[in-house]
């Protein structure tokens, strides 16, 4: 083929009007910035609010080409939650202080954790999802999974002082719920039992209640799936269905140990 024919092929296949990578591009910029405006001391509020606002308006406009979509008008909405986001995120910065030992301050957890900054950048997203903008929060939370390995779906249901230790290899799926004072650890799996689109608009993804603990590498799976309140599930666990209140479960694989010398 000559150099005409291949343009003209790959041109061709070029078929979603909408697809543009700068639409990522600057929904991660617009989430690094907010992030400083809300987090970092030395960046002005307000000078910094009028900035995001001019980006989100951007932003709107290259997301919302589906008619009837709410896109500019979120933006107001979006600024009196930030308050209140603001308080939760804080109380899991010093849940992730209080219970790790290896942490040294508040302010190493929010400069060095990544489990700190995908559950921010979670509560920041989320509020948008509820706001119905599309893409968006999406794109925030993809960016948080690509800087800390940590997938946390921005439709998920997340309670107070929430403390993900290491968060490498976290999944934690759309219509999952956490409620109060959760602990995670790197590994740890919150999925369906199946993926089928039929299933869109139900409830997927396990409910994990108060107080409970979830150590490194365990699998939870099923909408229907409760964890009690006060459990605590073993690494390596693997679950389908509920277990009660304060409940311990554990993973008992068989090890065998060898004398290489014998």
């Amino acid at each position: 083929m000559d150099q005409k024919t291949v343009i003209k092929r790959i041109t061709d296949q070029k078929q979603l009007p909408n697809l543009r990578f700068r639409i990522k591009e600057k929904a991660e910029a617009f989430t690094q910035h907010l992030f400083y405006t809300l987090f970092d001391r030395d960046t002005p509020v307000e000078e910094n609010l009028q900035k995001l606002a001019f980006d989100f308006e951007e932003l709107g406009n290259l997301v919302c080409w589906e008619p009837h979509k709410p896109c500019l008008e979120v933006w107001d909405n979006y600024c009196q939650k930030l308050p209140h986001l603001l308080e939760k995120i804080n109380l899991d910065a010093v849940a992730i202080a209080n219970n790790d030992p290896a942490a040294n301050s508040v302010e190493e957890v929010y400069l060095s954790y990544p489990g700190f900054f995908a559950i921010a950048v979670y509560r920041l997203s989320h509020e948008f999802y509820k706001l119905g903008l599309p893409l968006v929060p999406r794109l925030m939370t993809e960016y948080a999974h690509k800087l800390t390995g940590t997938d946390i779906n921005p439709g998920a249901q997340i309670g107070d002082s929430f403390f993900i230790d290491h968060a490498t290899g976290v999944v934690i799926g759309e219509t999952t719920v956490i409620k109060n004072n959760v602990k995670i650890y790197q590994g740890v799996t919150l999925g369906a039992l199946y993926v089928e689109r039929g299933l869109r608009n139900k409830k997927r993804h396990p409910t994990i209640e108060d107080d409970v603990t979830i150590y490194a590498n365990a699998t939870i799976l099923g909408g229907e799936t409760i964890i009690g309140a006060g459990s605590i599930i073993g690494g390596n666990a693997w679950l389908t269905s509920s277990v009660p209140a304060n409940s311990f479960v554990t993973h008992a694989p068989n090890i065998n140990i060898k004398n290489l010398n014998k």
